[in-house]
């Protein structure tokens, strides 16, 4: 009986088949950290406009009226949508105020929410 030297054909396609498995994952999360590098600019905008919001209602120094309320926010060249929705609480001197920025697709299908922010307003 000699003593075989190298590898079978089984062994090559195993290996083969791991590197696959590997390359294919990699493949995966490189275009994962591409897309959330696309998108953190933009989210970092609806951050500003939502804060920004919330200030505006502060300086008010009184609690507006319940409802909602649709603005445009620029930020860095960009128009993002502001819906401001305002419920009263069980306390007169408080109110919620949740905050959505939105970005309409180009597409036509739609708004897709950026950044959603809820808080209390108080009236002192």
């Amino acid at each position: 009986m000699t003593c075989g030297r190298g590898f079978t054909l089984v062994e090559v396609l195993v290996a083969l088949g791991m590197v696959a498995v590997a390359l294919a994952a990699g493949v995966a999360l490189q275009s994962s950290l591409q897309l959330r590098a696309e998108r953190e600019p933009i989210t970092l905008l609806a951050e500003v406009c939502a804060r920004n919001r919330f200030t505006e209602l502060r300086l008010l120094r009184q609690l507006p009226a319940a409802g909602q309320e649709r603005s445009r926010c620029e930020q860095a060249g960009r128009a993002l949508e502001v819906l401001t929705t305002i419920t009263q609480t069980a306390s007169p001197d408080l109110q919620q105020v949740r905050v959505r920025v939105l970005l309409s697709d180009p597409g036509g299908h739609g708004e897709s929410v950026l950044l959603s922010l809820a808080s209390v307003l108080g009236r002192y």
